[in-house]
């Protein structure tokens, strides 16, 4: 066979290529079609209306209800009793407004913050460490006072170990919002603090609440309860920083053991208050260290300081460090924080005449208020003892009278309180005299 006849025109191979080409292109485009009728049309957002409450500070339900509260003060001309300007040391004494006053609203207990030795001690780590550490102690921020503090911690209370946190509050935010979780139950004194509820709602645990020192409220209810949780954590504290009384607590660790539970015991008002040394709730009953799983305390009372700690079992306190938020993500302790903190408790193992002080002033504020006909409430007299007064108008009233008879003491209001129990809470120290007491009792008789 002899090739087709050549002449003008595209050749048969070519030809063949550009129908292939052109079917191509076909398919193509029947393709893309059937994508746009298969995928549907994006539909237009629809236009939301959102209210301007939702995009303002000044009109947040606690804003607002916070000027409802000083907008009505002020009407009844009372003076805002919170921020004062304290111009020195804050121990029995303070000066306010270039004035002197007889002070009741710190918790200086033992006269540490302001004593010169731990004054001392603070300023030799800034020369030596600085004023901060600089990162998370996990990664560089690790320095020798740390470690001293929580062995000194540790040896106080005959345990294992110890961490220190940069916050008191963060403290039992971060240890019972990290160890315990949905499958677990916590079960708490219902007059605990808010740190603890913060840190159980954190947890996601079921959380039960059991009527105020009553242990055969919480034996009934671990009774019901238990089988239903896998890790169940009971929440005390040594001192309760509202009302000034303690729990029994031998009672409550034998509750514990029996319904295998762990134990957790806040002794931020507790720790150098009571006890003959000032170690706290253990020691004023005799207790051992590993009677109780978790002790939660504040470096911020009679330690001086400022932060927070837990001690315990070595697999508690390691654990934490190196996976508990609070601990994890937060820089380390200031050097000059933890070097008073570790003084005020080595000065209070040497001096515990301190804390016998502290708790004959106690005996004897509580004493004198009762004896004059004074609502005291639990107060057992260990450093904290609230005159209760009934509303949160007369508690801030009295607050103010007392205040321009130089004596300053904070009224704690509702919702801090149920508005029936707004009071004034005294905060009692070593370094208060008997003179100043009975003078403080006097004056708050005439006032009310």
């Amino acid at each position: 066979m002899t090739d087709a006849k050549k002449g003008p025109g595209l050749t048969a191979g070519l030809k063949n290529k550009l129908i292939q080409q052109a079917l191509e292109r076909k398919l193509r485009q029947a393709e893309r079609s059937q994508d746009r009728q298969a995928t549907p049309p994006i539909p237009k957002t629809p236009k939301v209306t959102i209210p301007e409450a939702f995009t303002r500070f000044d009109q947040h339900p606690g804003y607002r209800q916070l000027r409802i509260m000083n907008d009505g003060a002020a009407r009844m001309g009372v003076r805002s009793p919170f921020f004062k300007l304290h111009e020195g040391v804050a121990g029995a004494e303070t000066r306010i407004a270039g004035k002197n006053y007889i002070n009741y609203a710190s918790y200086n207990y033992l006269g540490m913050s302001g004593d010169p030795v731990v004054a001392q001690a603070a300023k030799d780590a800034i020369d030596k460490y600085g004023t901060s550490v600089s990162a998370s102690r996990l990664v560089s921020g690790e320095r020798p006072l740390h470690r001293e503090l929580e062995r000194a911690l540790a040896q106080l209370y005959g345990v294992e170990d110890a961490v220190t946190y940069v916050s008191g509050h963060a403290a039992n935010v971060t240890t019972i919002g990290y160890l315990f979780g949905p499958r677990d139950l916590v079960v708490h004194d219902e007059l605990i603090h808010n740190s603890v509820l913060q840190g159980i709602q954190l947890s996601g645990a079921k959380r039960l609440s059991f009527p105020h020192n009553d242990f055969d409220a919480l034996d009934r209810l671990l009774a019901a309860q238990r089988h239903e949780f896998e890790r169940v954590l009971i929440v005390l504290e040594g001192i309760y920083s509202m009302d000034g009384d303690y729990p029994d607590l031998p009672r409550f660790v034998d509750i514990k053991q029996r319904h295998h539970a762990f134990l957790m015991v806040d002794e931020a008002h507790s720790l150098g208050v009571m006890g003959a040394t000032g170690r706290g709730i253990r020691e004023h009953f005799g207790l051992p260290g590993t009677a109780v799983d978790i002790w939660m305390g504040t470096l911020s009372k009679a330690l001086a300081g400022c932060g927070g700690y837990i001690a315990g079992e070595t697999a508690l306190v390691e654990h934490l460090k190196f996976l508990a938020p609070g601990f994890l993500y937060s820089v380390g302790m200031p050097p000059p924080v933890a070097a008073a903190s570790l003084a005020a408790l080595q000065r209070m193992l040497e001096m515990p005449q301190r804390v016998s002080a502290l708790q004959q002033r106690g005996a004897l504020f509580l004493d004198q208020a009762k004896a004059a006909g004074i609502d005291t409430g639990y107060s057992t007299g260990y450093a904290v003892i609230p005159a209760i007064v009934g509303s949160s108008l007369k508690a801030a009233r009295l607050s103010a009278t007392l205040f321009e008879r130089r004596i300053n003491v904070q009224p704690i209001l509702y919702p801090a309180v149920p508005e029936k129990s707004a009071r004034l809470r005294f905060f009692v120290s070593a370094s208060h005299t008997e003179s100043q007491i009975i003078e403080t009792i006097e004056t708050l008789v005439q006032a009310l």
